[in-house]
């Protein structure tokens, strides 16, 4: 982290709002995954539709991440940085009062269009004012942050469950999603807009011209905006299928406890956090496309074996952090990956549209896995979906240029 300590001011001021709001994005977004046996038992759904509860925030945050980032665009990062948090804040905490399953399908769609608009943002203005020397690092270190968000979910998770009953342990996990709203605070005395944007800003102003939010399309980007976003489905598309079923999985069908899950998870949250550190280091030092390689063969490889084979606890236990390791890992590229290969005019724009593109089909994945676990089991249609989705990183990743070193325009 010795880079960190040679940032300025304004860049450290930055890196901690940006890690601060994804780690509390995470704190939210993440607790569901704790709550899905205890939501189908509530409110008696099945499988399918717990998997439509994750698939619609996924969805929503498709548009909430591509919306956000045109506003961020035209009225700034830091001003829209904040309206998504609170708005994902507030949506969690009324998820905690809901009294049945529409209700929540609701506040959960809702809560997407936050939840996509803030790392949409948050890793642009990361993107345009931290140095290029520092970037890839800097804005991959960002994404550790969800570890921490993800290790505090399962935290007030077993707490919650272990010292409360059922039907308000749930409850109380929500609830703890007004303390994103707070964070705003900070971010609005501490961070300015990036002088690159404001730049910008005033060029069209003088030219008295806007760029169109459609300009992505344009031939000249068009391509890049296309593997940028198939690239992105896939990253997001393993993730997702893994993620959102694995506390089920590993409660159903290996049948542990409580705190028996949480310890595992806890394993996997720790080889999650040192796979975005290990990433972040080596998207500077290896560049932006072998981080992607590397880690996409790692997670379907961990998967597999994690998801496939027949093992015991204590094999269970050890190989949830190579698990946590690859699939978090591969993200600390993207970020700087992504703000790199595209213009300042329309870079919040088409960064929201690419990684929330891949959102939204990503966000197919939890849904179809919900479906086809009903026929072949839970962990096979985990490792049938995610195995696909990585196959997918792999191609687009050498579709697209490096962009290691690029200075932004």
């Amino acid at each position: 982290m010795d880079w960190y300590r040679q940032m300025n001011k304004t860049e450290r001021h930055t890196f901690i709002a940006a890690f601060g709001g994804w780690a509390l994005d995470a704190l939210d977004f993440m607790v569901f995954t704790f709550v899905i046996s205890t939501l189908i038992t509530v409110f008696s759904i099945d499988k399918g539709q717990a998997g439509m509860l994750a698939t619609v925030t996924l969805l929503f945050s498709a548009i909430g991440g591509w919306l956000a980032g045109v506003l961020a665009d035209r009225y700034g990062r830091v001003r829209i940085l904040q309206v998504t948090i609170l708005w994902f804040s507030i949506c969690t905490v009324l998820i905690g009062f809901a009294q049945n399953f529409e209700q929540i399908f609701v506040l959960r769609a809702l809560q997407g269009l936050g939840f996509g608009g803030e790392w949409a943002v948050g890793s642009v203005l990361m993107g345009e004012i931290v140095r290029t020397e520092y970037r890839g690092r800097a804005v991959g270190t960002v994404q550790s942050g969800w570890s921490i968000g993800w290790a505090v979910a399962a935290l007030c998770y077993t707490a919650s469950f272990s010292f409360l009953p059922e039907e308000y342990a749930w409850r109380v996990l929500f609830w703890i999603g007004v303390i994103p709203a707070l964070f705003v605070l900070f971010i609005r005395k501490n961070v300015p807009e990036p002088e690159l944007f404001q730049r910008t800003r005033k060029r069209e102003d003088a030219l008295e011209k806007r760029t169109s939010a459609w300009a992505i399309f344009s031939p000249a980007l068009i391509k890049t905006t296309a593997l940028s976003a198939l690239l992105c489905t896939g990253v997001q598309g393993g993730y997702y299928a893994v993620t959102t079923w694995l506390p089920t999985f590993l409660k159903t069908e290996r049948h542990l406890s409580v705190i028996g899950t949480g310890g595992y998870l806890l394993v996997i949250i720790l080889g999650s956090f040192i796979g975005y550190l290990t990433g972040a280091y080596l998207t500077d030092r290896l560049g932006r496309r072998a981080n992607l390689l590397i880690f996409a063969v790692l997670s379907g490889v961990s998967i597999y074996v994690y998801t496939q084979l027949q093992l015991s606890n204590d094999q269970m236990l050890i190989l949830g952090f190579p698990l946590g390791f690859a699939a978090s890992g591969i993200f600390s590229g993207m970020g700087a990956y992504l703000t790199e290969l595209f213009p300042s005019a329309v870079r919040a724009n088409a960064q929201g549209f690419a990684y929330n593109f891949g959102r939204g089909i990503g966000a197919l994945f939890p849904s179809l896995v919900g479906y086809l676990a009903k026929t072949s089991g839970l962990g096979s249609a985990i490792g049938m979906f995610a195995g696909g989705a990585y196959l997918v990183v792999l191609i687009t990743a050498f579709m697209l240029p490096e962009t290691k070193g690029r200075e932004i325009e």
